[in-house]
């Protein structure tokens, strides 16, 4: 299940559905990761209620007396792409989940450039959404808008600065998981990934920070 526009994000009850929020950008390869777990067990029948909160990456690194993204989004190579992923996640919910894969695959499986308006519409086209409708909210400034409310808001509630981040309650944690789930992954794997992080979000908010010192290859 896609929660599009809860209020706020939720606590997750044992026994029940949890419910949780995790931001993205798709320049991000651990989005990426992440997000195909997610989309992964959300196909499988997870019982999950997910919001999918879009995050800036390059508005996160801009400095102080510097021009925000917000006032010339033509500087930044996501922000199209995030624009378009929220007014499917909004207006064409039933194609979001093959959208949101698809568009994470055009930066990092075919190294696609995202700021490129052809490789948007292409990616929407192949995933069944009216490309001209998505552009439309783009080039009036709604999308932009939409991306910028959730945007500020989780860096002024929970102090979100990267992707992915998993909100819950009053939790949030950012998270690098290191191995994908493309399409035809164990489902099974995608959803005790998930589970496991949403259960050290919630129940052990003890555990502050966990980082192997090397990653074996």
């Amino acid at each position: 299940m896609i929660a599009r526009n809860n209020a706020t994000p939720a606590r997750v009850d044992p026994g029940m559905t949890a419910t949780f929020s995790v931001t993205w950008d798709y320049r991000c390869p651990f989005a990426r990761n992440a997000h195909e777990h997610l989309l992964t067990g959300l196909a499988a029948g997870a019982d999950w209620q997910i919001r999918f909160l879009p995050f800036s990456l390059g508005q996160a690194h801009v400095e102080p007396g510097e021009t925000s993204v917000w006032d010339e989004p033509a500087q930044d190579t996501g922000i199209i792409a995030l624009q378009a992923g929220v007014v499917v996640r909004d207006e064409f919910p039933e194609q979001f989940s093959g959208v949101h894969r698809a568009l994470f695959a055009a930066r990092h499986d075919k190294g696609l450039h995202l700021e490129d308006r052809s490789v948007i519409h292409h990616v929407l086209t192949e995933g069944g959404v009216p490309a001209d409708a998505v552009f439309a909210r783009i080039d009036d400034g709604s999308a932009l808008q939409r991306v910028r409310t959730e945007h500020e808001q989780f860096v002024a509630s929970h102090n979100v600065w990267g992707v992915p981040t998993f909100i819950a309650d009053d939790q949030a944690v950012f998270v690098r998981l290191m191995k994908r789930a493309p399409v035809g992954a164990d489902a099974a794997e995608s959803v005790r990934t998930i589970e496991r992080v949403v259960d050290l979000l919630t129940e052990w908010t003890d555990l502050n920070e966990f980082k192997r010192t090397s990653v074996p290859r």
